[in-house]
């Protein structure tokens, strides 16, 4: 045992699924902040000290809030991208033969009114469901995740309770 009774073992670390875009995404964003939107704040933090007194400028404190911003955007895509596991579609293992709703795969159901419904499953960070990118931890995400083509799953949602039969699954592409 080691100082303050804690374990000698390593934690575990933490990691986040990602698909390859999302991946792609969050690192080109964080290029773009610290190459181009860091330069932009500093310039507009620069402007405001020429401008006059700072201890009294709206402009100067609008520039370093800004800044914050900046600065903690970058360091939680750091930590996240340090954190991330990028899911390919050779790591979608199958079940008997079948290929298995994880994230990284477009799911496509049929709804119990007979409407056809394409999902494509990805993390928290990547989320877009106006453009079909749903979270595996959305109520129909989680429905979704390790079920089947074949699969009948219900979803309960703020809209009311619905029943999708998955027809297929896929590698997004």
């Amino acid at each position: 045992m080691s100082i303050g009774g804690q374990s000698d073992a390593k934690a575990e670390r933490k990691t986040y699924q990602l698909t390859p875009e999302g991946f792609a995404r969050k690192h080109e964003r964080l290029e773009y902040l610290r190459t181009v939107k860091r330069k932009e704040v500093a310039d507009y933090i620069h402007e405001a000290k020429e401008a006059g007194d700072i201890s009294e400028s709206s402009a100067y404190e609008e520039a370093k809030h800004e800044q914050a911003k900046v600065e903690g955007e970058i360091l939680e895509l750091d930590q996240l991208l340090s954190m991330a596991v990028v899911m390919t579609p050779d790591m979608h293992g199958t079940e008997e033969g079948q290929k298995v709703a994880r994230i990284g795969m477009q799911v496509t159901v049929e709804t119990d009114s007979g409407a056809t419904r394409n999902f494509k499953l990805v993390s928290t960070f990547e989320a877009d469901p106006k453009s079909g990118l749903i979270s595996d931890q959305s109520p129909v995400g989680k429905a979704l995740m390790e079920h089947k083509e074949g699969d009948q799953v219900t979803v309960s949602t703020p809209g009311g309770v619905t029943t999708y039969t998955i027809l297929s699954i896929k590698p997004m592409l």
